[in-house]
């Protein structure tokens, strides 16, 4: 279940088991019920596919997040 925000497909995943980070990757696949979706909602429950990474366990954490690069300017 989506904890707190909104998860989109293509996000950028880190996968933590105990507290450790076990793995960092992207989310390849995002599904609601049998249905590939853009994107998931806090609140909501979903399937998770990552590339090049299945051994998935209960209890544990998976993050995930965008990086959003901004041009810098100049203060003047």
């Amino acid at each position: 279940m989506v904890q707190t925000g909104t998860v989109k497909r293509g996000a950028k995943v880190r996968l933590l088991r105990d507290d450790v980070v076990i793995h960092e990757g992207t989310l390849k696949t995002l599904k609601r019920f049998k249905d590939e979706v853009k994107e998931v909602k806090e609140g909501m429950e979903c399937g998770m596919a990552f590339e090049n990474y299945d051994d998935v366990k209960e209890n544990d954490i998976i993050e995930c997040y965008q990086i959003v690069e901004e041009a810098r300017t100049l203060a003047g």
